[in-house]
């Protein structure tokens, strides 16, 4: 199986990457800026030549949730408009397409996990974005697999496990946010379900079970809880762990409002596919471990 990653320096595309070079029965490409930018369909056409994937992956994003709100020409050029060129590329070429979205779709008022029938009430310009990426791929490609995914963590770039270990290393006492709920999600199990996910797709073709879906570790948390595994992993192996004092979101105010609730529900996915992420707290127990012992950035 043949597969192209829109995008190289993300969490997501980084796991694909590697869970591929562990196999052999997958050949992936990931291809980032400014070889690949989704905001210039030249680069996706270019791309392309002479190349013809199985399968295309778009992890490619503007994730920067916060400075979002001042830049929302940018989040939709990329998020929306960029990966709704990718779609079409994909489709041009009969080629099915897998796209992440993201929990921030909802406005997390609900009572209990969202599941892909909930009506999506995006706050922020990042979720609204990506929800309208939902809306434009979907239309850009039939052959579209939509996954909505939340809180993700990895060994790779910048994310809550890896901050909340730095902070624990210079602070003695942390402050996190507890009244907000969802499923820390690592993106090499995210990874994993992504390459199942291609695989039988790709086997299915013209009967495969399009659509969207839901993708989250199981369980679920708040920051506060999260970041409590974190330290409780983290100093059973040796690690620096904190104190972590439990706030409010009122006293943690952000410029893009958090969705209180982020569960998801996963049932679709497992129904569908026979597909279950583990348990979020292996996720992160992997993750610490990793991540002390160095190696990834």
């Amino acid at each position: 199986m043949r597969l192209l990653i829109a995008g190289w320096q993300g969490q997501v595309a980084r796991s694909l990457v590697e869970l591929a070079l562990a196999r052999k029965d997958i050949d992936a490409l990931s291809v980032g800026r400014p070889a690949l930018d989704l905001c210039q369909p030249s680069s996706i056409k270019s791309t392309l030549v002479g190349d013809r994937p199985d399968i295309m992956i778009n992890t490619a994003a503007y994730t920067a949730v916060d400075k979002a709100e001042d830049e929302p020409d940018a989040v939709f050029q990329l998020n929306s408009t960029g990966a709704a060129a990718f779609a079409e590329a994909a489709a041009k070429r009969d080629i099915p397409i897998i796209h992440l979205s993201t929990d921030y779709v909802f406005d997390g008022t609900k009572q209990t996990p969202y599941t892909e029938a909930d009506t999506p009430a995006p706050r922020s310009v990042y979720g609204r974005s990506k929800l309208q990426s939902e809306a434009q791929v979907a239309e850009a490609n039939p052959r579209h697999i939509i996954l909505r995914t939340a809180w993700v963590h990895s060994p790779f770039g910048r994310n809550f496990v890896k901050t909340m270990l730095d902070k624990a290393r210079t602070d003695g006492s942390v402050n996190v946010v507890d009244d907000q709920v969802g499923s820390p999600t690592y993106a090499l199990h995210l990874a994993a379900a992504i390459l199942d996910i291609a695989a039988q797709v790709c086997a299915r073709r013209d009967a495969a079970p399009w659509g969207l879906y839901h993708a989250v570790n199981g369980g679920s948390a708040s920051w506060c809880g999260l970041a409590r595994h974190v330290f409780d992993v983290s100093g059973s192996l040796g690690g620096p762990k904190a104190e972590t004092n439990a706030i409010t979101t009122a006293d943690y105010p952000t410029a893009a409002p958090r969705p209180a609730n982020s569960r998801l529900d996963c049932g679709k996915l497992n129904e569908t596919f026979g597909i279950e992420l583990p348990a979020w707290e292996r996720g992160v127990e992997d993750c610490v471990r990793r991540v002390l012992a160095g190696g990834d950035d």
